[in-house]
């Protein structure tokens, strides 16, 4: 009996230090080694200061500045508490948040429907990215405000369109902070 519970003990901790320390410091080696980059956050810097990261959410409330999708992650794109609502969609508090939410955009948005990733939040509520129909919706707003044509507007958004990962993957998409990066560039605008 003695001779298990010596092995047990001996396979506990040879397991927990090769999937505990070794295989997550290779793997993190090799990952700064063969996508650097990506291994540090995938962040982007402008001008020698930090922008963002191109995979979590940032809040743009400017009329200057596109919008991204409304965040449920603690008080809103905080990374250290991710997470949607998990409300059902018969919930009474998520009608009355998309509502308030749609009747904060209509106005203020083009004509028609706002797109539906405007008005819900994603499932980790640090999502970056939205609909090219996100993107469109809001020239108008977004020319207005910096006072640009529109047209000027949306072709920034056409060229920022990323397509399906390999062609099948996913939906066609707009990186927010990117776009409102080169919108900084095109006509710079105050506040965030």
């Amino acid at each position: 009996m003695k001779k298990h519970i010596v092995t047990a003990l001996l396979y506990t901790v040879v397991t927990a230090l090769l999937l505990g320390i070794v295989y997550p410091l290779a793997m993190t080696g090799l990952a700064h080694v063969l996508f650097p980059k990506q291994a540090e956050g995938s962040l982007i810097e402008r001008n020698g200061v930090l922008a963002g990261s191109r995979l979590i959410g940032q809040p743009f409330s400017g009329p200057g500045y596109f919008w991204p999708r409304p965040s449920a992650a603690g008080n809103g794109y905080d990374a250290s508490n991710s997470g949607g609502s998990n409300y059902a969609p018969t919930n009474a508090a998520l009608s009355a948040r998309v509502a308030a939410t749609v009747a904060l955009l209509n106005p203020k948005g083009a004509n028609g429907p706002v797109p539906i990733d405007l008005a819900t939040a994603s499932a980790s509520g640090l999502d970056p990215d939205i609909s090219p129909a996100a993107a469109f919706y809001q020239v108008a707003r977004v020319a207005a405000a910096r006072r640009i044509g529109e047209d000027a507007v949306r072709n920034l958004v056409a060229s920022h369109i990323a397509p399906r990962q390999f062609g099948l993957l996913g939906e066609p998409r707009v990186n927010v902070l990117e776009l409102n990066l080169d919108l900084d560039k095109m006509a710079p605008a105050a506040g965030r």
